[in-house]
């Protein structure tokens, strides 16, 4: 018996397999000798797992079933399936809640992983399946794994496709703001273009010019310097300032 093996000691599988066993699981995989088959798979990860749980089932040539993490008979690789099921569960109602990029990222970051390791289970269930043809249960597990397979990348899709959707709808808001903040600025910059010869013709005169209101003087000054000053204002809007930036964001033709 191969040394520090990760099978127990009291499995009368092939040496071989003990042989190509590591210190690590390693990849998911089959292995088939003398009608002894063991799957090599993995617990579903995390996404900070930086190893792999590896868990091993072992059917003898008479069909029996036994493994390390849920004891002996078919059910164990059921059981296993199952834990696959749920971790898709918790994923997808994650996606279905998530309203930021962080909870879209989170999601995203979790499945990574799980997408890989349901990829790698339903083709190591495919190759038990032709290694063994005469086991209808590994039929079922391989259609029920790639079923999972496809849950999963269907998942991935639809949370980085609703994490693309979201940064668009983001920028795009942003985009507004940002235009609607410049059309804002434009506008006190006309107001600005406008009342400003005004303003330096009322600085430049002192505030002096009589206005009609202290006494019986007439406005007539008043009214020509007011006049003028707004007169200068148009014309220093109409020359060096585009009109079409006063254009808001859906008056373009």
């Amino acid at each position: 018996m191969a040394k520090g093996s990760l099978l127990p000691a009291m499995w009368e599988v092939p040496e071989s397999f003990r042989e190509r066993l590591g210190k690590e699981a390693g990849r998911q995989r089959a292995m088939f000798d003398g009608g002894h088959l063991l799957l090599v798979l993995h617990a579903p990860p995390d996404a900070d797992d930086d190893t792999r749980e590896g868990r091993f089932f072992w059917r003898a040539p008479g069909g029996e079933w036994r493994s390390t993490a849920f004891g002996s008979g078919v059910g164990a690789l059921a059981k296993h399936l199952e834990e696959y099921r749920e971790r898709l569960a918790v994923l997808e109602a994650g996606e279905t809640k998530a309203l930021s990029a962080k909870a879209y990222f989170d999601v995203l970051r979790d499945l990574t992983p799980l997408t890989r390791a349901a990829r790698n289970l339903h083709n190591t269930l495919q190759q038990a399946r032709e290694l063994v043809k005469e086991d209808q249960n590994l039929i079922a597990f391989r259609d029920e794994a790639y079923g999972l397979d496809r849950e999963i990348e269907l998942l991935y899709s639809d949370t980085r496709n609703g994490l693309e959707y979201y940064r668009a709808r983001k920028a795009e808001e942003q985009a507004e703001q940002s235009q609607q903040m410049a059309l804002a600025g434009h506008r006190l910059n006309v107001l600005a273009a406008m009342f400003f010869p005004l303003a330096t013709m009322a600085a430049l005169l002192g505030m002096n010019v009589p206005h009609g209101l202290e006494g019986a003087q007439p406005p007539g000054a008043f009214l020509l310097v007011l006049l003028l000053g707004l007169g200068l204002g148009w014309f220093v809007k109409s020359t060096f300032m585009d009109p079409k930036r006063d254009k808001g964001p859906h008056d373009e033709p």
